[in-house]
């Protein structure tokens, strides 16, 4: 028979942490019979009954915090950054060949 209830963390270092494990042979006459049982532990923050590490899988959600005002910069497009130069002259550049 199995009985199992509630959620067990089964891979990872809270496994080694918050699982306590126990398997027992019994002799009986028409052969062995093996007991496994896993309980897993509660979290305590002092470390006293249970493992002080939180599991990992816990969220915590902050209240949000309060903005200031946010200043605005206005976006230079690259069109208009193009527009923004001074035009090249073939006076610039006298090697350049005139098209």
């Amino acid at each position: 028979m199995k009985f199992k209830d509630g959620y067990m963390v089964s891979s990872g270092q809270p496994t080694k942490e918050y699982i306590d494990s126990a398997l027992r042979h019994v002799m009986l006459r028409q052969g062995v019979l093996g007991i496994k049982v896993k309980v897993m532990l509660d979290w305590d923050p002092t470390g006293k009954q249970g493992p002080q590490t939180p599991l990992p899988d816990v969220v915590i959600i902050h209240a949000p915090k309060e903005e200031g005002q946010v200043k605005h910069v206005p976006v230079v497009t690259p069109a208009a950054a193009l527009m923004q130069e001074a035009p090249l002259t073939t006076t610039d550049y006298p090697e350049m060949p005139v098209a």
